[in-house]
């Protein structure tokens, strides 16, 4: 694990011991409703086993109260936003996409490990590494859409990679969560291989994060 992870998974654990109670997560942020849906490219994990059974057997420890744990077809990695579907036109997603398409083709697919557990006020996420490669892609993609806006939108800094895996359903106390996490930080992580980034329409339903996929762009095509 490199220092820019292990200082990152530390700071975070250590914020975590002096959390009093969850923040809720499901606010809405600006611009969101329950009837709009945002463009945005993520990273999905279909078809990986190994990352299912991981999640499956954590979920299975962390259900307590406060926790909405994410089904297995809504983990995501965000990767970078495009904008409110009703704000980007059909013409400017097209070219995003071509531009996108064009620069990651000479990408190799991303071999990622996925774990330990990451906590935070507002979720449980997995530590994805190595951060690198995910930012070299988010850098590609972020390239693409300045191709083809003057502005990108989203900062280029202050981007962690991460997976959640159970968000903050209210202001649940912290301290039996934490009681568990002390028996997850020590598993083994879960191997990915990731050969595509998706495009998606996603919506907020029922405590859940859900898409329609819009386009893949291939890497190493």
């Amino acid at each position: 694990m490199s220092s820019r992870e292990l200082a990152s998974l530390h700071q975070r654990w250590a914020a975590y011991q002096d959390l009093p109670e969850l923040t809720n997560h499901w606010y809405w942020r600006p611009g969101w409703r329950a009837d709009r849906q945002f463009y945005t490219w993520h990273l999905t994990f279909e078809h990986q086993p190994e990352l299912h059974h991981l999640v499956t057997d954590v979920q299975r420890q962390l259900a307590l109260p406060g926790l909405d744990s994410v089904p297995l077809d809504g983990l995501h990695l965000t990767m970078q936003g495009l904008g409110f579907t009703d704000e980007v036109t059909i013409r400017d997603l097209e070219a995003v996409v071509a531009e996108t398409r064009r620069r990651c083709a000479g990408l190799p697919p991303l071999e990622l490990l996925l774990g330990p557990v990451d906590p935070d006020a507002e979720g449980i996420g997995l530590l994805v590494r190595p951060w690198d490669r995910v930012e070299h892609l988010r850098a590609t993609i972020r390239g693409a859409i300045g191709s083809v806006w003057q502005t990108v939108p989203e900062a280029s800094d202050g981007f962690r990679p991460h997976v959640t895996i159970a968000y903050s359903g209210g202001q649940a106390p912290t301290g039996p969560i934490r009681t568990r996490l002390n028996h997850l930080r020590h598993q083994q992580p879960a191997r990915v291989t990731i050969r595509q980034a998706s495009l998606i329409a996603l919506r907020r339903e029922h405590r859940n994060y859900r898409w329609t996929t819009v386009a893949t762009t291939p890497l190493g095509a």
